[in-house]
Order: structure tokens, then C-alpha cells, then sequence
């Protein structure tokens, strides 16, 4: 599109030709740029939002996955924009806010950790939701209904990484109906920079599987450095990422990685003949540990063991000096503790038990994820993969998976009783 002056003397600026999608068709519910690096998308969202803030009054939520603080936002992206555009004149730009001298306003909110304030927006015309990849089927099923004035849309910006993530699932393989859904790479960007197009040459020739997914869009079949890569693929392979059924005549175990900044994490384990059946997998954040046992309870399973983390003998304050033990304890469940190890050896522990694993597909669906993505960090000074694991919003569920390794191994669950060959088993 080029530069363009509307009827009220707004000069538009201009955009690639393939994001005339962002205007048209008029009041379309979703509008979804995915590619690869260098496209332009963000950029181009910002500024589509920032001029139609002047010359009507809008209101804009500019959400993500995770945002701990407001430099995790898109709030620098645009007021980058505001000043590149010379539009300063029309916003109020404050550390936290922008608002436009005729009404319109641009709020930023997490969307994983901000449920109940999601939930109280009211009076949204877009809803901008950038790095995309990383927002979870809960997280959309809790975001799209808030969403809800007449004509809102919401615009969806991200780069893809694997095909099972569930953005890539809902808006390009199978997209809602009547969404504008466009792949735009670095080659529909007239404004593409020539040291962005060294860099790209030189991935290309370096590794073309990465090129790939970095500058074409294309997805992965793994990320780079994940740890359980090989193990995910076979459990794809062998039908063991299936919908996987409680079975009432056996105990539950329930597996933890506990947090409060940080998520807290819990596998919950049944084990049948020789299957370790993962049939559901719950994720919190700032949740007491009283309303999480609280929250187990309405599952109605029958609970055997609850396995926690050495770190849950500790007393804090915010517990009246108790330790997580304690009061787990004092609830009324049997506990026990998981010896600290090596994060290598707990690593090697989790890989021995995973061709066992049968995982419940859509109960599981979030653990799945972190387990997809846990991955090696980078060396700061070789730049190559270390032998820690990075530690993200990915690593509390697969920290969880490693203790359930741990408890195996260590043959601190429930006595098994001998198989009964003669029961076929529920896979059929």
C-alpha cells in the first residue's frame, strides 16, 4: 500500500502490499499474520492501530502469554511507532499507558497469569496478540469470549515453531471461519534491511532446516536443543499422545514442581500393568497451595500419594512459618519427598521411563507443550547449547515430568501388583 491521504487530511504511511489485509475486508473477527523474521508484522500491526487511534476513538488491548512487567509489552514497539511516524502530538505517552487527545486507549495485560482481570475488560475493539506461538488452548478459550463488542477483532502476530502448537493449529490449519489468515516473510517487506538480509544469507548457508523456520515461516519438527525431542517424536509415532481414561479402581499420584512467582506444576500419574498413564496435567500461578488441593479435589480422583520437591520442606512466613509439607500433610494426604539429584541424572531418569507413557492428548495438553519445548540454554560465550536446561514458562512442567522419573527410579510409589495377562489391555 502506498502513502495514502484520507478524507480528513490523516496522512496513512505506507505498508507492504500483502498486509492490505489489516483494513480489508471491513470488520473481520481475526486477522492473523504468521511467517518469519523480518516481515514487518509487528511494526506494521502498531502502526495500523496507532492511525486508526487518530482518526477514531479505540480502545486497544495489547495482550501476550506472559508479562511480568510492561517492558514485556509491545509498549516500546509503539511508541517507537508514535515518534517514527511524527504522531506524537495525538497521544499522551505515560510508563505505563497510551492514550490518544481524542479518547483512545492502548492497555497492555498478560494474558496466563491475568485471567480475572481479563475477564473485567469491557468495550474492546482490537485485541492485538503478539508472539502468538506461545498462548495455550486455555489461554484463547479465556481471551476470545472477553472479546466481545460489537465488530471487535482481534489480530493475532506471530512466528511458528512447531505444527502441534495450539496458535498454528487454531488459525492456520484449521483457521475460524470468515478469518483473514496471511503468511508474510521477509521477502514481501519492501523496507527489508540489507544487515537483517547478511544475517538471513548466512543461516541459509549455515543451516538451511533453521533458515527454514526462522526467515520462511515454515515450522520446525523440533526446537533447537530440546531435550526431549526424540522421546516426543516417539510417543507421537507410537499413539501414545492419545486420550487416556481414569481408571476409578486405581490410585491417583500427583507430582509436583512447586512455585508462586514461578508456576507451580503437577503431573497427575496413574500406573497400570506396566503403563504410566499421565491423565492430567495442571498448571497455577500465585495459587496457595490450600487452593490448589482444593482445586484436586473437584477432579474426583482417589489420591494415594502426593510427591513434592525438597524445596516444599521449607518454612516461609507467608505460610505462618509451616512449610508446604506441612500443611500438604495436615490436609490429609500422604507425602512424600523427592531427593534432590542432578539435574543430568534427573534428565536421564525421565528419558528411561517416557517409552512407558501414554499421555491423555487434551488433559495433558499444556504439560505436552513444556515438554515439547524444554530445551538446553545457550553459552553466553560459545554460543553453544550448555548442559542446563533454559529456564522459561516451559521448564516447571517438564521439572514435574523429571521428579515423576525420579519417583520411579527410586521405587518410592505404591507396591504394583503381578499383570494380569489374561485383561487385554485399554488400548484395545
Amino acid at each position: 500500500m502506498e502513502t495514502k491521504v484520507d478524507s480528513k487530511g490523516f496522512i496513512w504511511p505506507a505498508f507492504p502490499a500483502k498486509l492490505k489485509c489489516l483494513f480489508e475486508p471491513a470488520n473481520s473477527r481475526y486477522r492473523v499474520l504468521y511467517g518469519g523474521r523480518g516481515a514487518g508484522k509487528s511494526h506494521s500491526v502498531a502502526r495500523a492501530l496507532l492511525c486508526m487511534g487518530v482518526v477514531k476513538t479505540i480502545r486497544v488491548l495489547c495482550a501476550r502469554e506472559f508479562q511480568t512487567s510492561i517492558k514485556d509489552s509491545v509498549h516500546k514497539l509503539l511508541v517507537d511507532q508514535i515518534y517514527s511516524m511524527g504522531i506524537q502530538a495525538h497521544y499522551e505517552i505515560t510508563n505505563h499507558t497510551i492514550r490518544g487527545i481524542n479518547g483512545s486507549e492502548f492497555i497492555f495485560a498478560g494474558i496466563k497469569n491475568n485471567i480475572n482481570g481479563l475477564k473485567s475488560i469491557e468495550g474492546i475493539d482490537y485485541c492485538w496478540v503478539e508472539e502468538a506461538n506461545n498462548v495455550t488452548a486455555n489461554s484463547w478459550d479465556v481471551l476470545i469470549p472477553t472479546i466481545r463488542k460489537e465488530n471487535s477483532e482481534i489480530w493475532v502476530t506471530f512466528n511458528p515453531e512447531l505444527p502441534t502448537d495450539e496458535t498454528y493449529k487454531r488459525f492456520v490449519i484449521s483457521p475460524p471461519d470468515g478469518a483473514v489468515v496471511q503468511k508474510v516473510n521477509w521477502s514481501d517487506n519492501n523496507w527489508f534491511p540489507a544487515v537483517l538480509d547478511l544475517e538471513r544469507n548466512s543461516l541459509m548457508n549455515r543451516d538451511f532446516e533453521a533458515y527454514q523456520n526462522v526467515w520462511e515461516g515454515f515450522t520446525r519438527s523440533t526446537i533447537d536443543g530440546a531435550i526431549f525431542a526424540k522421546e516426543m517424536g516417539r510417543a507421537e509415532q507410537d499413539g501414545r499422545i492419545t486420550n487416556v481414561p481414569y481408571d476409578a479402581s486405581k490410585p491417583v499420584l500427583a507430582v509436583f514442581d512447586i512455585g508462586w512467582a514461578d508456576s507451580t506444576a503437577i503431573w497427575f500419574v496413574q500406573f497400570v500393568g506396566m503403563e504410566t498413564r499421565l491423565i492430567r496435567y495442571l498448571e497455577v500461578n500465585q495459587t496457595t497451595i490450600s487452593e490448589i488441593l482444593g482445586k484436586m479435589q473437584t477432579f474426583g480422583y482417589v489420591y494415594d500419594t502426593l510427591y513434592l520437591p525438597h524445596d516444599a520442606q521449607n518454612r516461609t512466613l507467608a505460610s505462618n512459618g509451616r512449610s508446604i509439607e506441612e500443611i500438604v500433610r495436615a490436609a490429609g494426604f500422604n507425602v512424600r519427598i523427592i531427593d534432590r539429584v542432578a539435574i543430568a541424572d534427573s534428565i536421564n531418569a525421565a528419558r528411561t521411563i517416557f517409552s512407558s507413557c501414554y499421555f491423555d492428548r487434551n488433559l495433558c495438553e499444556t504439560g505436552l507443550n513444556c515438554l515439547r519445548h524444554y530445551r538446553y540454554d545457550v553459552d553466553p560465550d560459545t554460543k553453544a547449547f550448555s548442559q542446563k536446561p533454559l529456564h522459561d514458562q516451559y521448564s516447571h512442567g517438564a521439572d514435574a515430568f523429571r521428579y515423576i522419573g525420579l519417583m520411579i527410579q527410586e521405587k518410592k510409589v505404591v507396591k504394583r501388583k503381578p499383570i494380569d495377562y489374561s485383561i487385554s489391555s485399554w488400548m484395545g
